[in-house]
Order: C-alpha cells, then sequence, then structure tokens
C-alpha cells in the first residue's frame, strides 16, 4: 500500500509517538550513567547539543522525503541525493548499526543473566561453557524463532512493552538509591577529559532512531504533525536518559559499571525487577532490527517469496551477531563503537549530506541552515574520528 497517496490509513498521534519513543529508548539507557561518569557533569551540554542536533537532523530527514514521492526509505533519501553509490553507502551504515545493536543486545542479556545466577556453569557434550557464555547461547536459541515471524505488525504493538519496561527500569533503580541503602551521595567530577570521548559515543548511540524515522514518517495518518511527534519523543527520551544518568552517577560516582545494573545489590527485589525488565527489552526489538537486515539480503538474492532461504537468512543472521558477542564481551566498548561510528554517520552525517546535495539543486546561495549543516557534518566527523578510535583501542585491550 502506498502511504503518500492514501495517508489517511496510518498510524495516529499516540501510536506514531510510542514508536518514535521506542525507537530512541534503547539499551542507551543503560550506559547512559557509565557514559556521565566518563565525562564528568558538564559532558551534560554535550549530551544536549547531541539531542538537539539529532532532533535537527531527524527533520531534515523528512524533508528529504518530502522532496520527492519516490522516496520511502533511509537508502533511498541516499539515491535521491548522490544516485546508487548513496544508497549503497546509505545501506551499508545502517545495516551495520543495526547489526551491531543486535550484537550489544546479546552481551546485554549474558552480562546480566551472569548477575543473576552467577555460579552457573553449563555442561555440554563434555565441554564447559562459562556462565556468560551459556547465556548468550540460550538467549539466541530462544530469541531465534522471533526472527521468522515475515510480518512487522506481529511486532508492532510491542513498542509499549519497551517503553513501558523503560520506565520501570528508571524507577527500580531510583528505589534502589532511595530506599535500599545505597544513597545519592557521590559527588562525581566535573569535567574528565580522557573520558569525554566514550561519553560523546556512548551519548550518540542514545539518539540513533534515525533508521527508522523515514519508515515512522512516511507511515503517518497525518504527516504534518511529524515534527512535532519528533520533538516530543526527543524531549520524552532526553529527559529519561537525564534522569537516569543523574540517578546512577549521584549512586555509585566513579565506581560505575558498563551497564548501571551491573552495579545494583544482589538478591534484592527492586534491583532484580531492574534486571529482569532490562532482559525483556532485547527480546522485543531483536526481530525488529534483524528483520530489515534480512529482507535486505532476500532483495539482493531475490529470493523473497522462498521461507527455506528466508529461514537460514535470519538463522545465518542470528548465529553471526552470536559468535561476535562471545568474542567481544565489553558492552560499554561495544555501544560505544556502535556510537561513534555508525550512528554518528548516520544520524549526523548522512542526513545533513543528504539534505544539502537535495537542496542545492533548487537553490545555489549559501543560507543559514546551510551554515548549520556543514557545523553539524563537522561536529560528526570529529565524533566519528575521535570516538572510533578509543573505542577500538579500548575494544583490542580488553581482549
Amino acid at each position: 500500500m502506498d502511504t503518500s497517496t492514501r495517508p489517511k490509513s496510518g498510524t495516529g498521534f499516540f501510536k506514531t509517538c510510542f514508536n518514535g519513543v521506542n525507537a530512541l529508548s534503547g539499551v542507551g539507557i543503560l550506559s547512559i550513567p557509565y557514559a556521565l561518569s566518563q565525562g564528568g557533569w558538564l559532558s551534560v551540554l554535550i549530551f544536549t547539543t547531541i539531542a538537539i542536533i539529532c532532533f535537527y537532523t531527524g527533520i531534515l530527514l523528512q524533508r528529504c522525503i518530502d522532496s520527492s514521492s519516490l522516496v520511502k526509505t533511509y537508502p533511498d533519501i541516499g539515491e535521491l541525493a548522490f544516485g546508487r553509490k548513496g544508497r549503497f553507502v546509505v545501506a551499508i551504515f545502517m545495516y551495520l548499526e543495526l547489526y551491531l545493536v543486535a550484537i550489544d543486545f546479546m552481551i546485554l542479556e549474558g552480562d546480566n543473566l551472569e548477575k543473576l545466577f552467577p555460579s552457573v556453569n553449563f555442561h555440554v557434550a563434555g565441554l564447559k561453557i562459562g556462565g556468560k557464555q551459556g547465556f548468550v547461547l540460550i538467549f539466541s536459541l530462544l530469541v531465534l524463532p522471533t526472527t521468522w515471524f515475515r510480518s512487522l505488525n506481529a511486532l508492532a504493538y510491542v513498542s509499549i512493552g519497551g517503553i513501558l519496561a523503560s520506565i520501570i527500569l528508571i524507577a527500580s533503580v531510583a528505589w534502589v538509591g532511595a530506599f535500599d541503602g545505597v544513597g545519592f551521595h557521590e559527588k562525581g567530577v566535573l569535567l574528565n577529559w580522557a573520558g569525554v570521548p566514550t561519553a560523546m559515543s556512548l551519548y550518540s548511540f542514545c539518539f540513533s532512531g534515525h533508521a527508522v524515522f523515514p519508515m515512522i514518517y512516511t507511515g503517518m495518518s497525518n504527516r504534518k504533525m511529524f515534527p512535532t511527534v519528533l520533538l516530543l519523543c526527543f524531549i520524552i527520551c532526553t529527559l529519561g536518559y537525564g534522569l537516569m544518568g543523574v540517578i546512577g552517577y549521584l549512586m555509585y560516582g566513579e565506581s560505575l559499571r558498563s551497564q548501571v545494573t551491573l552495579n545494583l545489590p544482589t538478591r534484592n527485589v527492586s534491583s532484580s525487577i531492574a534486571i529482569y525488565t532490562t532482559l525483556i527489552n532485547p527480546f522485543t526489538k531483536f526481530a525488529l532490527l534483524v528483520t530489515p537486515i534480512a529482507e535486505a539480503i532476500e532483495d539482493s538474492l531475490h529470493v523473497g517469496k522462498n521461507k527455506a532461504v528466508s529461514l537460514s537468512v535470519r538463522t545465518a543472521l542470528v548465529v553471526s551477531t552470536t559468535i561476535v558477542a562471545l568474542v567481544v564481551p565489553y558492552f560499554a566498548y561495544a555501544v560505544a563503537l556502535t556510537g561513534s561510528l555508525l550512528s554518528g554517520t548516520a544520524t549526523m552525517l548522512l542526513p545533513c549530506a543528504c539534505y544539502l546535495k537535495i537542496r542545492s539543486r533548487t537553490c545555489r546561495r549559501l543560507g543559514f541552515e546551510q551554515v548549520v549543516c556543514v557545523g553539524i557534518i563537522v561536529v560528526g566527523v570529529g565524533i566519528v574520528v575521535v570516538g572510533t578510535y578509543s573505542s577500538l583501542k579500548q575494544i583490542i585491550q580488553s581482549l
């Protein structure tokens, strides 16, 4: 169905808000206290700046879509701006980002299940498998069937579940601080220059919903409301992330682990609620991440309708993410790499570059907006280069 000709049948205001908030509020919420502890209190300014930039580039994507009736997806925008090469570059960054987030989910499940059941080891066919590795393998087996669904409608209502999970998570962490004897006594540092690259990368990761924005926009029943919806989504998520960051940093200061749930005291009802909630989120989102990649592979192989090939493509994706998750065990570095290299590119560089190119066909003169776009590109390149270097360095050191 073409939503541009019959927009009335699309999603309404609140459903679109749910989808938008769910696209933005992902696993980033767990690493935001760690990001704040890396950068110090003043890095909140960097966080806010990145939020504003990402909101603006989301609006730029909308303008790119409006400039041609043929444009429906993010790769379409790349093609409209830079031809086949543009489509290829956008697709590579978009699918790689989705793939890496899927890997981050695997590592997350392993870490938190190991915290819940610390002394568990698995014995399979005479081999002893460590707790965390065993849990990653179990998660991949459990999540595999969800990736076989062909229809995203079956997964659409999951958005509300994902948002509720984020709210419960913030509430239960705050409860641990307020009532379970942890308190909010840590002073923290004002600014830590050495940790700023990691903080910037993790902050970028928090606002990387751009791969999904075109789908959300083209599916709206009243597209004029998109800027309002986007603003609302960004305000809600920025406040949620900010609250979680401040609570976590005041509770644990410099001793924060890569995910705040790993700091929580064990054998504690509110801690357990926080960890179980964390475990639910990847189950609800894993298929949403893998499906676009699987569809792209199926399209390139021209096997869209072949069930057997489709199942094997999706299974192969789950298997490969599992292998990488077992090899790169450290969550914060994996998320920081995703944030700096891919989210920085997909959320800052590509929207501005595509918009400038499309705009240059109708408007030759240099206006305020063009200057802003060039400024964002400069900031984006900085985050990509510095952040990628520092997170790769950390991953290599931790292996």
